[in-house]
């Protein structure tokens, strides 16, 4: 449990429409769109799910702003757990200027969870955002009960460098086949891989109001720079994460290497380990229901 929840410093707006069971928000296509100010920028979050217990933030992936979470995965967490996602600084509806470093954004994030009043909570960190969890769970231990790592490496892991890259390559080729490009970075090209993908991006659009801000350039290539310098950093000691860790991906990810989950749950005090078959980068999206009951299981243990 929670051991209090402050109220927030300042700031706090809501938009009207929701999905509510009494006072709780159940579905994430109708959350309302919140701010907090803290540290000098204004945050962008949604909330949902049930009032108690350890809140489950979210930390999204490179370009992400609130609208590129599946929903049915927020949905299926928030069945059970208050789920809150956000934009970190610069991105989105949030103010200030990306920083182009992953510890940067890890102190953003703290920022971020301190002015909502939680001192205690989960992380699931997706991608890029499994990065800003490994160095919030080192920098602020004592805030982290649980962590889920998906479709995420370790700093100086194998392939990360080269996240620029592919991401250049891929958003020309959905240019020219006029698809989006997370179809070839999240999906293989297996007919099941790109039926999951279609589906992802549809249900990434059943938010018809109040939908956010797409991230702008300048973020995305500091969010890019980020990436890369962690590619590039030394590897850290993992061993000093001794929260639960769940790390999850698909089996064939070419965007953050496969063998970096492996990696990963390897070298923290406490991990285990996840892969779907025929799945990339996006392998909890195409499989969110079993990924949903893995990390509720998880979660509530």
């Amino acid at each position: 449990m929670a051991r209090r929840q402050k109220p927030p410093l300042k700031g706090m707006t809501m938009t009207d429409s929701q999905e509510v069971r009494g006072s709780v928000v159940t579905s994430y296509k109708n959350a309302p769109t919140r701010t907090v100010t803290a540290g000098g920028v204004t945050f962008a979050y949604r909330e949902l799910g049930p009032r108690s217990g350890v809140p489950v933030v979210f930390l999204t992936h490179l370009a992400a702003v609130l609208d590129n979470w599946d929903p049915r995965v927020v949905d299926g967490i928030a069945a059970k757990r208050r789920v809150v996602t956000f934009d970190n600084r610069g991105v989105g509806a949030s103010s200030g200027s990306t920083p182009r470093t992953i510890e940067a954004m890890a102190k953003d994030a703290v920022t971020f969870i301190r002015a909502l009043g939680f001192d205690h909570v989960d992380l699931h960190g997706f991608s890029m955002g499994g990065m800003i969890a490994q160095v919030i769970a080192q920098t602020d231990p004592d805030l982290v009960r649980r962590l889920i790592l998906t479709g995420t490496g370790p700093a100086g892991g194998e392939g990360i460098k080269n996240v620029t890259r592919l991401s250049h390559l891929d958003t020309v080729r959905g240019l020219f086949t006029l698809q989006d490009p997370k179809q070839f970075l999240f999906f293989t090209r297996t007919a099941g891989g790109r039926r999951a993908g279609k589906e992802f991006l549809g249900r990434l659009k059943e938010r018809t109001q109040d939908r956010d801000k797409a991230i702008s350039l300048i973020s995305y290539s500091n969010q890019l720079k980020a990436i890369h310098r962690w590619g590039l950093e030394r590897p850290q000691d993992l061993s000093v994460i001794h929260q639960p860790v769940l790390v999850a991906n698909g089996e064939s990810d070419r965007m953050v290497p496969s063998q970096n989950s492996t990696d990963l749950a390897r070298r923290v005090s406490n991990g285990e380990l996840v892969f779907y078959p025929d799945a990339g980068h996006g392998g909890i999206f195409q499989f969110h229901r079993q990924f949903v009951e893995t990390a509720l299981e998880f979660l509530e243990r």
